[in-house]
C-alpha cells in the first residue's frame, strides 16, 4: 500500500498569500517524480494557523528519492528564481512532517 507524508506548516496570517503563491508557482515540480501519487495543499479554516501539505507516494523509497533529488535541489537555491543566490524568507515559521501507511481506502461508488 501507499504511504502518506503530511507536512504541517505553521504560517502567520500575513504570510498565507505568500505561501500559497509559492506553491502555485511550483505546480508540476513533483508530479513527474517516480512513485508520486497525489498532492494537496490544505488551508486552515479555523482553530489553527497550520497549513497541511499532503503527498501520497507508492513507497517510502520513492519519497526519499524525491527528497534527496528534486526537492533538495529546489530548496537549496539551485532552481530558477535564486538570482544571485538571494533566497526569499520562508513563509512558514515551523514545520513538522507526519508519516502514515495507507491501510484502507475507498472512493465514490461508480454509477
Amino acid at each position: 500500500m501507499s504511504i502518506v507524508k503530511i507536512n504541517a506548516l505553521t504560517v502567520p496570517a500575513e504570510q498565507r498569500e505568500v505561501l500559497e503563491q509559492r506553491f502555485a508557482s511550483r505546480a508540476g515540480a513533483v508530479e513527474g517524480s517516480d512513485g508520486f501519487e497525489w498532492f494537496e495543499l490544505l488551508r486552515p479554516v479555523e482553530g489553527t494557523d497550520q497549513y497541511l501539505v499532503y503527498t501520497r507516494w507508492r513507497s517510502e523509497e520513492d519519497f526519499q528519492a524525491w527528497m534527496e533529488g528534486p526537492m533538495k535541489a529546489a530548496h537549496q537555491g539551485g532552481g530558477a528564481g535564486a538570482a544571485g543566490g538571494d533566497r526569499p524568507k520562508p513563509a512558514a515559521t515551523g514545520s513538522t512532517v507526519w508519516s502514515f501507511e495507507v491501510v484502507q481506502q475507498t472512493g465514490p461508488k461508480q454509477a
